[in-house]
C-alpha cells in the first residue's frame, strides 16, 4: 500500500484546477488564517496577492526534485506520509489551494493569545524568511507554531498543550493507577518466576501515576 501510494504521487496526472471560491479583500498581508480539518486546525500567514505561508507535512520533496510537481497542492497522501516521516516545509500556495475547500477564520487566535499581535508587514517577512525545508514535529514543531511565532513572537501551539493536557488527565488517571497494578499483579501471579527488578518497576509505576493523579 505504501509502495502503491508513493507511485501514485510522483506518477498520476496533476489535479484540474479550480476556481477560487475566496474573496481576496477580505485577507490583509500577515493575517494569520486559520483552517478547521476533520482532526485538527491547520494554520497559514497571508503574504498578499493570494499568497498563504504554511509549514505543511510532505514527502513529495524526498521523493522527487521535479519542482512543478513538488508544487501542486499538498494531497492527504502526501501530508500523513510526510507527517510519518518528520518531513515538511514552510511553502507558498493559494488560498485555494491552503484552504483544500474549507471555511478559513481569520486572526481568530488574536482573541485567544494574550500577546498582542506584530505589525503586518513584519508578520509576512517572518514568514517570508522562514520558507524552506524544516524537520516536522506533531508536537513540538507544526503549522500552529510556525504561525505563532511569525504573528506574536512566541513558537507555541495551542493545540499541542490541549492535546498533551487530554493523555496526562487519562494517563495520570486513578484508574490508570488501578489497571497498571491489575495487570502487573497478574504478571507476577501467572508469568512465573519474576526478577525482582521487574516486581519493583511495577510497584514504582502503580505508584507514580497514583500520586500523578
Amino acid at each position: 500500500m505504501f509502495l502503491f501510494q508513493v507511485f501514485n504521487m510522483l506518477f498520476a496526472a496533476p489535479p484540474k484546477e479550480e476556481e477560487s471560491k475566496y474573496d481576496l479583500s477580505l485577507y490583509k498581508r500577515g493575517d494569520l488564517l486559520e483552517v478547521p480539518r476533520t482532526l485538527f486546525t491547520h494554520f497559514g500567514i497571508y503574504l498578499g496577492d493570494d499568497r498563504v505561508a504554511h509549514l505543511i507535512p510532505d514527502i513529495l520533496p524526498a521523493l522527487t526534485k521535479n519542482k512543478a510537481r513538488i508544487g501542486q497542492m499538498v494531497t492527504n497522501n502526501r501530508l500523513i506520509l510526510g507527517v510519518v516521516t518528520k518531513t515538511a516545509s514552510v511553502r507558498v500556495d493559494s488560498i485555494l489551494d491552503f484552504a483544500y475547500g474549507s471555511e478559513i477564520l481569520i486572526n481568530h487566535m488574536d482573541a485567544v493569545c494574550k500577546q498582542p499581535p506584530l505589525d503586518g508587514d513584519e508578520v509576512a517577512r517572518r514568514a517570508e524568511k522562514l520558507q524552506g525545508s524544516v524537520t516536522y514535529s506533531l508536537l513540538w514543531y507544526n503549522c500552529e507554531h510556525f504561525v505563532m511565532y511569525c504573528r506574536y513572537g512566541m513558537a507555541i501551539s495551542y493545540q499541542t498543550y490541549q492535546f498533551c493536557t487530554a493523555v496526562r488527565k487519562v494517563v495520570c488517571s486513578r484508574l490508570c493507577a488501578y489497571l497498571t497494578a491489575l495487570f502487573g499483579v497478574l504478571g507476577l501471579c501467572y508469568g512465573g518466576c519474576v526478577a525482582p527488578c521487574t516486581l519493583l518497576l511495577t510497584v514504582l509505576a502503580s505508584f507514580t501515576i497514583w500520586m500523578a493523579a
